[in-house]
């Protein structure tokens, strides 16, 4: 079994995987900030079944400030998930996306090598590919926020550490990640929560802009086997994301269905850094990591339904 960082351990992807490392007799060290990015009290909850576990350890540290030499001592393997997200507020808070996502991801990645680490997965974006993510994982990069600037820079910083000190690296790109625990700051939280309360729907853009969702199990099950098969993951990039694309208004029909309510919908100008069009193309993570996600939309978003329910 093998010793395990994961970093953003108390958000939304990082606490899935967490638990999944733990449910299969990993050691798992979990760190994570805190930034007030959301409520504390959401990410709290997402970490606290995990601390009474045997195998769990849980840091919370600044990983912009912390040494993190000693951290990554006797740790085999680094999943680096923590990550400032959101396309809106990196228009305006710009340093913070660069010192989280661009100054951490360094810091990290020069301790995993003066650490000698066995293997380091990065959490990257369809937001590198820019307005239309469609293609395979050669397409061209032109991200059009700050976000998805800095995401890419974290990964150009990655591969110049793999090239010059042989550092055993893994990318994987995620797309519209959903589910439990989602953060609430996105779409379908919004959706859901709106919908639950009676409260209007502003949808920017015309809401025809599709999305290859993927649910956070099959998420967590795809950087699995990027872990578990690592001769065939270690240099490569990989596109991670869900079987089915539906459009916003595609997934407010579902979620208006799935809670017996009829959503008040305005329409605003779509946002600057909006993509218009995801489609993971996944067929080379199938082919390498057998990998196929496995939940349906209306599923996933049923599921996520039921979770938010229970915070009202």
């Amino acid at each position: 079994m093998a010793t395990c960082l994961v970093t953003g351990a108390a958000g939304f992807i990082g606490s899935h995987l967490c638990e999944e490392l733990l449910t299969r007799g990993h050691r798992v060290l979990g760190v994570d900030t805190f930034i007030p990015y959301y409520p504390r009290a959401l990410k709290e909850h997402n970490v606290a079944p995990m601390r009474n576990i045997p195998g769990f350890t849980f840091y919370e540290i600044d990983l912009r400030r912390e040494d993190l030499i000693p951290l990554l001592k006797n740790v085999e393997v680094v999943f680096h998930l923590a990550a400032m997200a959101g396309l809106v507020r990196s228009w305006s808070d710009f340093d913070l996306y660069m010192t989280c996502n661009i100054g951490v991801t360094q810091r990290l990645l020069e301790a995993a090598h003066l650490n000698n680490i066995e293997h380091f997965i990065h959490g990257s974006t369809s937001s590198v590919y820019g307005r239309c993510a469609t293609g395979a994982e050669d397409s061209p990069l032109e991200p059009v926020s700050p976000y998805g600037v800095t995401k890419l820079g974290a990964e150009h910083l990655c591969r110049a550490y793999a090239e010059n000190f042989r550092l055993p690296l893994t990318i994987l790109r995620f797309f519209s990640v959903y589910g439990p625990r989602q953060r609430p700051d996105m779409a379908y939280n919004i959706f859901i929560r709106s919908l639950l309360n009676d409260e209007p729907i502003t949808i920017y853009g015309d809401g025809e802009q599709s999305r290859s969702n993927t649910f956070v199990t099959d998420c967590v099950r795809g950087i699995m086997l990027a872990f578990e098969k690592r001769e065939q993951s270690v240099g490569q990039i990989f596109n991670l994301g869900g079987g089915e694309i539906v459009t916003l208004n595609q997934v407010l029909d579902t979620l208006a269905g799935l809670l017996g309510k009829r959503p008040r919908i305005t329409f605003a100008q779509a946002r600057p850094g909006d993509q218009r069009h995801t489609t993971a193309n996944i067929e080379k993570a199938h082919r390498l990591l057998g990998y196929t996600p496995t939940t349906s939309v209306t599923e996933g978003l049923q599921a996520q339904v039921e979770w938010q329910r229970t915070l009202l």
